[in-house]
């Protein structure tokens, strides 16, 4: 948290103190902070304005230059992405107006918002799914975790790589690569990941998940490769090449229902293969990381539990998950 603290102007930091209760900021998830506009304090269960905390257009060329480090070609690289990582992981993103060339997005100039999303690895958090997807020799299976967004993936998905790796929960040891295309898992910084990710786990962070994956088998030789949200066929073909070189998988997909999964064209090859072994598909009306069912590769349930569940992260926070807005309790 100080990590945060200790990158905003003084003062502004000073007044969400004073503003927000001790107690409160032990649920901190987002800062907001917009041009001309009062600053928004987003807690778990509800989100605080303090209308006395409004960023100038001078104040906001600073804060920039301070969280880029003042370095012109770091800033050029972020601003692509469209958010900049700090030392703990958390990740501050950026919005402004965007400079597009021959069709893609090569910078946000004039950044107006600034969102400052709290990172809070949530360990243990995949502690009841882990037994799902190995097999009686403690083998990872092949798994396709599936589930719409703010369903919690992207935390539980973190936390089984760091079980894999350091052999936890039933797992033997396993040598894991994790292609992080969006650096959301590890969220390295200068390389090194400020999420516990495992001992064993190799990361290739801003890397294209089909390129990382062949990469890192040429490269690192793991045993298990682990990507977040297979989004296009190319994917898809990475993965079946390490499937091909004895590599296993766990992977994330945006879904609901075992017919969105069956109707994505990025997976039906992995399907008609047969090349998943479990599908665990997260429940979107429960808290996030809530399991709903869990399937084999023919698609016959072979668990269904309720009961499994996470805790919520700052990056996956449900969408039926109530925030209250309080205007005017901050002066």
């Amino acid at each position: 948290m100080e990590e945060i603290f200790n990158v905003l102007p003084p003062y502004i930091a000073s007044k969400i103190k004073e503003s927000v209760s001790e107690k409160d900021l032990k649920e901190l998830e987002e800062i907001r902070l917009r041009v001309h506009r009062p600053t928004e304090v987003v807690l778990t269960s509800k989100s605080i304005v303090i209308r006395s905390i409004q960023l100038t257009q001078e104040e906001s060329k600073r804060f920039l230059a301070r969280i880029s480090q003042h370095s012109v070609y770091r800033l050029e690289e972020e601003l692509k992405k469209g958010f900049i990582t700090l030392q703990g992981g958390h990740r501050i993103g950026l919005s402004g107006s965007v400079n597009v060339q021959d069709g893609s997005v090569k910078a946000i100039s004039h950044v107006s918002s600034f969102n400052i999303r709290v990172a809070k690895a949530v360990i243990g958090s995949a502690q009841m799914i882990s037994p799902l997807i190995m097999d009686n020799q403690s083998n990872v299976l092949n798994t396709l975790i599936v589930g719409p967004p703010k369903t919690g993936k992207t935390t539980i998905l973190r936390d089984i790589i760091r079980q894999i790796s350091d052999a936890e929960n039933g797992f033997r040891h396993h040598r894991v690569g994790l292609i992080d295309e969006r650096n959301e898992i590890a969220a390295t910084l200068n390389g090194i990941p400020q999420h516990p990710v495992g001992n064993r786990t190799d990361v290739m962070s801003d890397c294209p998940k089909a390129e990382g994956i062949l990469m890192m088998i040429r490269s690192m030789s793991p045993e298990v490769i682990v990507v977040d949200e297979i989004g296009h066929e190319k994917d898809t073909r990475g993965l079946l090449e390490a499937i091909y070189a004895g590599v296993k998988l766990i992977c994330t997909v945006h879904g609901d229902s075992i017919e969105d999964v069956q109707k994505r064209p990025s997976i039906q090859t992995l399907i008609r293969e047969r090349a998943i072994e479990r599908f665990v598909f997260l429940d979107r009306l429960s808290k996030p990381g809530t399991v709903k069912s869990v399937y084999d590769h023919r698609f016959e349930e072979i668990k269904r539990d309720k009961t499994i569940r996470s805790v919520q992260h700052e990056m996956d926070r449900h969408a039926a998950h109530p925030v209250h807005v309080h205007v005017g309790r901050a002066r």
